[in-house]
């Protein structure tokens, strides 16, 4: 394309913005505000709309892939807020902090010993953080993909608006790489404890590791090797922040309290969600429950609780994937005793893609079964 060329369509591209979308965004603002909104619901539950109980109940079973009730899962949660709460007082008391849990969490939102002020100094620390696990991937796993990562800056135009980190992933043949993407924007807000779990949880071996492999199961028709089960997938990464403390990455005990903080992020999930969409809460009940388990700002609180709202029974999948996953290998564990092989385990679950909770269980009770009979 020659420079004319160029700034030819570039200017046809500017007169299109101003003259078509613009207004037509500005005449959406106007609807959205004086008519739409008025006559909103003032709920946010979707148990508030027609058949929305058994709609939930359907999206519950759709992202979990599990038959558990609200009533299960909200159950759930408020056990693995109380579990994680102990952990936490437990790293609180280690780092010889003297007052309570809450304190605790403020210490962390606000000391500046947990920021970096500088986007590109910040970008170097989850690009090292990610070196640092690439080499010990081998202790957990005994296949790896060939798809290699990067780590970039979610850009600049959307970063305000969206998470502190997603996995982009490489295309199903391997010639374009994944990418750990992490948002720069306000970075002192993006606390440096959080860098270890967030690399684990999106790249490797969360996220980047887990899609790869089943890219790479040629031998699956294509629907299956790019399935996406929210509950396997999401389940995976949250069960993979976990293996930091196996291959030593949790050294500092603030890097694993970051940990924790995911932890109980997902565990408040199983609770704000149902409690919203089921059990009639409102947007205060939610963000309160938030400040008063996680070091989170508020703006992230609020983003969040934000997103349960608009996206019922999503984000029940990471915990309840996680706590299969965890159920699983404790099962394994018990069985096999001194024959018990890490990496075995591992490689048997990412071993046949992104799959139903279910046929997860049914493929590890044929491993130990093939394992006894041995």
């Amino acid at each position: 394309m020659t420079p004319i060329e160029r700034g030819r369509l570039i200017g046809q591209a500017r007169n299109i913005i101003r003259e078509s979308v613009i207004p037509a965004y500005r005449k959406l603002d106007a609807f959205l505000v004086k008519d739409y909104l008025p006559k909103c619901r003032d709920t946010m539950g979707v148990w508030d709309t027609p058949n929305g109980a058994e709609y939930y109940r359907n999206r519950i079973a759709w992202f979990t892939t599990t038959g558990k009730t609200p009533d299960d899962i909200h159950d759930i949660g408020l056990k693995e807020i109380e579990r994680i709460r102990g952990e936490m007082r437990a790293l609180a008391a280690q780092t010889g902090f003297q007052g309570g849990l809450a304190e605790f969490l403020v210490k962390l939102r606000t000391e500046e010993r947990f920021k970096i002020r500088d986007p590109d100094a910040l970008l170097q620390r989850y690009q090292a953080q990610a070196k640092r696990v690439d080499p010990l991937l081998t202790q957990l796993f005994g296949k790896l993909s060939r798809i290699p990562y990067g780590v970039r800056p979610i850009p600049a135009a959307s970063a305000p608006f969206t998470t502190s980190a997603y996995y982009q992933p490489a295309s199903p043949d391997g010639r374009r790489p994944g990418y750990f993407m992490v948002n720069l924007h306000k970075p002192e807000e993006r606390p440096t404890y959080e860098i270890p779990a967030l690399t684990l949880h999106e790249a490797v071996p969360g996220h980047h590791l887990q899609i790869a492999l089943a890219y790479e199961l040629g031998e699956l028709p294509k629907f299956r090797r790019e399935f996406d089960a929210t509950a396997f997938i999401e389940g995976w990464g949250l069960y993979a922040e976990s293996l930091g403390d196996e291959v030593g990455l949790y050294a500092d005990p603030y890097d694993k309290f970051g940990q924790l903080t995911f932890d109980m992020w997902r565990a408040l999930r199983l609770v704000i969600d149902t409690g919203i969409h089921y059990k009639h809460w409102n947007r205060e009940q939610a963000i309160a429950l938030f400040k008063a388990n996680t070091a989170k700002s508020d703006v992230e609180i609020e983003n969040e609780v934000d997103r349960y709202i608009v996206w019922p029974g999503q984000a029940l999948a990471y915990k309840v994937g996680q706590l299969k996953i965890r159920e699983l290998r404790a099962l394994a564990e018990q069985q096999l005793g001194q024959r018990f092989d890490v990496r075995e385990f591992h490689d048997v679950v990412l071993g046949s893609g992104a799959i139903p909770l279910d046929v997860l269980e049914e493929n590890i009770h044929a491993w130990l079964n093939a394992k006894r009979s041995n």
